[in-house]
């Protein structure tokens, strides 16, 4: 087989191939033998009737098809590895020449990854400030914990309080006509939680068990339902009854119950203890995106909507994975939130943006810095998978070399170690 590249425009180029005559003959071998079982000849079984009469009845042109659709695919492939290249979309192939006893020749309208002129990207200037634990968050934190292990305890007579869970029907109107959404019964709502219309749950403090009463808002101008946006409601509220947190006593019994320490003192200290790791971590994590940010925007690179487009169904991809586990799927999302996915696809392009432009920019730092992994490196990371998926190593190789994502385990170590690379070169700046 040969191949040859030329770069037409930008990052959009023409890829030309010819296949050898054998591979040819070959594949229209295999079409012969895919068609001929299924076709009907007078005087033969199905699959029996011999090439040269088959080819007579039905012309050796009636293989070109599928004797293309087993050649190309793999020619493809084949030439983008042999002229190294990386196709971000779909080709636009052109078939050139093909029949019997012909090599196959085609060209395919490419479209590959941007190049990407860096700027500065060692040395960047990063602000940090010192990570220190105060007295307040370790109480915050206490505090925190105490709501977590408070005992709900029904309350039978007494107005609700902020914090009170409280069980209600509600039923929304705007005018004399109730809304899409607005209906539920013996809805679990924490007041004071603000996961309601601003307004509502400030409403219900007061009520006692069996009141009724009109609880009038106005929904916000950035609603997600369009036809609710800056509307005035009236929800009319039922209030069946409601729980109060019956607080822990902060002492050394509640340390005793909810840690492996004897006394709150040290239960505080490793709360410090656990809380400094948390900060030290995030600023870790902060300096990463820093550097990687301050890199990307100091490079120039055009960056293709096909590669936009795909970041942004990825998103949503995982977004919906994310919802499954949950118990929910994208179609119920959208119902729950007014959204669509259109809607959705906007909202994540800006991020999506981003993301390309970081990876295509660390992608070329790696290149211009000859950052690789090592095999070694590639199989401890590989046992790292192992403990969390809980499956053999060498069982989880063969599963990704069998569906081609070793290479994207390969890449991401790069994309790691590139990002280290850049934490190591960029300084530290002590914050005001």
């Amino acid at each position: 087989m040969k191949a040859s590249w030329e770069k037409i425009e930008k990052n959009i180029g023409v890829l030309t191939v010819e296949v050898e005559s054998e591979k040819v003959a070959e594949a229209l071998d295999k079409a012969f033998k895919k068609v001929s079982a299924k076709v009907v000849v007078p005087g033969f079984r199905k699959g029996k009737v011999p090439r040269a009469i088959f080819e007579r009845r039905f012309g050796v042109e009636s293989l070109y098809q599928d004797a293309l659709d087993l050649l190309l695919p793999g020619a493809y492939v084949d030439a983008v590895k042999e002229t190294g290249i990386e196709p971000i979309d779909r080709p636009e192939v052109e078939i050139q020449q093909f029949g019997k006893g012909q090599e196959l020749k085609f060209t395919a309208k490419v479209q590959v990854k941007p190049e990407v002129q860096l700027g500065e990207y060692k040395g960047i200037e990063v602000e940090e400030r010192n990570v220190t634990v105060t007295p307040e968050e370790v109480e915050e934190e206490l505090k925190r914990l105490q709501q977590r292990h408070a005992e709900l305890v029904a309350v039978d007579e007494g107005p609700v309080q902020n914090g009170d869970i409280v069980n209600i029907d509600f039923e929304g109107f705007i005018g004399d006509e109730p809304f899409e959404g607005g209906k539920a019964e013996k809805y679990s709502l924490e007041i004071g939680s603000g996961s309601f219309i601003p307004g509502f749950e400030e409403q219900i403090i007061g009520m006692e068990q069996g009141d009724e009463k009109d609880v009038k808002v106005t929904f916000p101008e950035d609603y997600h339902a369009e036809e609710l946006k800056g509307k005035e409601a009236v929800f009319k509220v039922k209030l069946h009854d409601f729980k109060r947190k019956n607080l822990p006593v902060l002492d050394d019994e509640f340390a005793k119950d909810v840690s492996e320490f004897d006394t709150l003192d040290e239960f505080k200290q490793d709360i410090e203890k656990r809380l400094l790791e948390q900060k030290t971590e995030e600023q870790k994590r902060n300096r990463e995106n820093a550097v990687v940010e301050k890199a990307a925007e100091s490079a120039k690179v055009e960056i293709p909507a096909v590669m936009i487009d795909n970041e942004v169904q990825q998103m949503l991809n995982d977004f919906g994975n994310r919802l499954r586990m949950q118990g929910m799927n994208l179609e119920l999302y959208y119902q729950f939130s007014g959204q669509t996915e259109e809607t959705m696809k906007e909202q994540m392009r800006g991020d999506a943006e981003k993301r390309v432009r970081n990876n295509l920019v660390l992608e070329a730092i790696a290149a211009a810095e000859k950052i690789e992994v090592s095999d070694e490196e590639v199989n401890q990371e590989l046992e790292n998978m192992a403990k969390t998926y809980q499956r053999p190593a060498d069982e989880l190789r063969r599963i990704l070399e069998a569906n081609g994502s070793l290479d994207s385990v390969k890449n991401d170590l790069i994309v790691r170690k590139t990002v280290d690379f850049l934490v190591e070169h960029s300084k530290s700046i002590t914050a005001a």
